[in-house]
């Protein structure tokens, strides 16, 4: 009697991944932006230490991701996404840079990127390119930076791209760096839902699959939109950034009197539905002086 061969099993597929950790606007190379703790040693060779708020910026950007990611991520894969504006650049005759020399920049943001990237168990690295004046013609900062430190590049070899749709579970997620900025709270979700009204009425018009999240930046400050759709909900979310209130700020109406928010966000498709979350620290604004 022939025995039958006893095959292995086959192996088991790998976890679709069902959510992403969202980050932007580090503005490194900015003495208001993220900088390591032990500062960095510039181009000719002398240092830059961080200030107490970059510390404390630090300090959160470490929490965030050695124990907030981890923590509501569940042990389940996920990627990492940088939303734009990683560092400061030249722009606007600004004279908040650490440097002017873009090496440097590039150097301070190289370390942060790391520290993060080396918490999460090789998570894949996407990048999408934010302001020319801060990154370069075409984003030409990023993508040097986004080949350096391994981001997927997309179907045309760009490691930092203008836009990232992205599959995420089943549902289709859009990551721009550009949203319009707000100088009042009081409409702060208005140019949310003006995106999402937009990219439904295109995706319509073309016959295409409209986005059930779409991601937006540039405005440092967290806000969100949510309208009911047949996937359950259709959201739309600004994101935090990492720069202390520069001096461009305290121009705009609205802006200047705010707090700065740094953080991140988690989107994720659960088993049946849609849902975000975030961290967001304020940082306080100077002590009153007595007379």
């Amino acid at each position: 009697m022939r025995v039958p061969l006893k095959r292995p099993p086959p192996p088991p597929e790998p976890k679709r991944i069902r959510q992403i950790i969202v980050v932007s606007d580090l503005h490194c190379g900015c003495r208001l932006g993220l900088c390591p703790p032990g500062g960095v040693q510039l181009d000719n060779g002398g240092p830059y230490f961080p200030s107490d708020l970059q510390r404390r910026m630090w300090e959160c950007w470490e929490e965030f991701w050695t124990e907030w990611v981890p923590r509501n991520t569940q042990d389940e894969p996920f990627a990492v996404v940088l939303n734009g504006d990683v560092v400061e650049g030249r722009h606007h005759r600004t004279t908040t840079q650490i440097s002017q020399n873009l090496a440097d920049q590039a150097k301070v943001a190289r370390e942060c990127i790391r520290y993060a990237l080396d918490t999460t168990n090789d998570a894949p690295l996407y990048w999408v390119r934010g302001t020319d004046a801060h990154v370069g013609p075409s984003g030409e900062d990023e993508e040097r930076l986004a080949s350096e430190l391994g981001a997927v590049p997309n179907a045309v070899g760009q490691y930092a791209r203008h836009e990232l749709r992205l599959r995420v579970g089943e549902i289709l997620v859009d990551i721009q760096h550009h949203i319009a900025p707000v100088n009042s709270n009081a409409y702060e979700t208005t140019a949310l839902q003006k995106e999402f009204v937009i990219a439904c009425e295109e995706a319509g018009r073309w016959n295409q699959e409209a986005p059930d999240v779409i991601v937006r930046s540039h405005r440092h400050r967290l806000a969100k939109t949510e309208v009911p759709t047949a996937k359950g909900s259709g959201v739309v979310i600004s994101t935090p950034g990492w720069q202390l209130k520069t001096p461009f700020v305290y121009r705009l109406a609205g802006a200047r009197q705010s707090l700065s928010q740094v953080g991140g966000i988690l989107v994720r498709h659960g088993e049946s539905h849609i849902y975000t979350k975030h961290k967001v620290w304020s940082i306080p604004r100077a002590p009153v002086e007595e007379l």
